[in-house]
């Protein structure tokens, strides 16, 4: 499989610290694609300006992971499509490999391994079947995905999970390549230590987890699983309120709130104000 052959899809939110290193390890004659949820025209007017093959569409809201993806999808025109977090190394080597190990593989989707999860296999083994891989790097074959890609109901966490289930629901072959990338993991959108996109992480991982329990195995299912979370969380909530820590009295409020909007089948409105 040519480089040449593939878009690359980034998503970035308040990225401009990141998303250059990312960009800068990625073939030249590979196209790349960026939806910017920040609606940051000064990172688009330098983005377009140093790398060639690149084109960068601003949103005037923040879509979230899964919608803003989907555009980029949309507007791509080659078959296979690479999805990248701003915040994930890919050496050009590794890259390669990558690439030559699933050019012969009929597959739905196609992902590298987190650096640390690196192991020595066979060359019988360079990848093994799975039922779902992480997010933050997946190759997907458009062909066999017929225009359903990610859930846009969801604004965060779990949907490249939903999207593996839909595909594995279908027999469709899902690949996890012994190729190490870097992940730095919780960089991807905004500062990692901004405690507003801290609330907002734990509100969507809350609305997310029973969403997607909901939709796949039914109301009484997700709540069943999820209902320990809804009560632990109430009750930290109270406890870090009446020690007056402040930090997870809200980390906690925030994961209740997620489950219950959730819960009360509330589209996943929360969004963190960055103002």
């Amino acid at each position: 499989m040519q480089t040449n052959k593939i878009t690359f899809v980034i998503v970035t939110f308040h990225s401009e610290n990141i998303v250059f290193d990312c960009l800068d390890l990625l073939p030249r004659d590979s196209k790349k694609i960026i939806i910017e949820n920040s609606n940051n025209s000064e990172l688009k007017a330098l983005l377009e300006k140093k790398y060639s093959n690149l084109k960068c569409y601003l949103m005037d809201e923040n879509l979230g992971y899964g919608k803003a993806n989907n555009i980029g999808i949309n507007y791509s025109q080659t078959d296979f499509v690479f999805i990248l977090n701003p915040d994930v190394r890919f050496r050009s080597s590794d890259l390669n490999e990558f690439l030559r190990i699933v050019s012969g593989e009929n597959f739905v989707i196609a992902a590298p391994i987190e650096n640390e999860e690196l192991k020595t296999l066979s060359n019988q083994n360079k990848f093994e079947e799975v039922d779902y891989v992480k997010g933050f790097a997946m190759l997907l074959n458009k062909k066999y995905l017929n225009g359903q890609y990610f859930d846009e109901n969801i604004f965060l966490y779990l949907e490249e999970i939903d999207l593996c289930k839909r595909v594995r629901d279908k027999n469709g072959r899902i690949l996890k390549v012994n190729i190490p990338s870097i992940h730095m993991g919780a960089f991807s959108h905004g500062d990692r230590n901004n405690f507003e996109m801290e609330k907002s992480r734990n509100w969507h991982w809350m609305w997310s987890k029973f969403y997607y329990q909901k939709k796949h195995y039914g109301y009484l299912a997700g709540i069943v699983s999820t209902f320990p979370n809804f009560l632990s969380s109430f009750i930290k909530y109270i406890f870090f309120s009446f020690i007056l820590n402040m930090k997870k009295k809200n980390i906690y409020k925030m994961r209740f709130l997620g489950l219950l909007n959730s819960y009360l089948l509330k589209k996943s409105y929360h969004r963190p104000n960055l103002k």
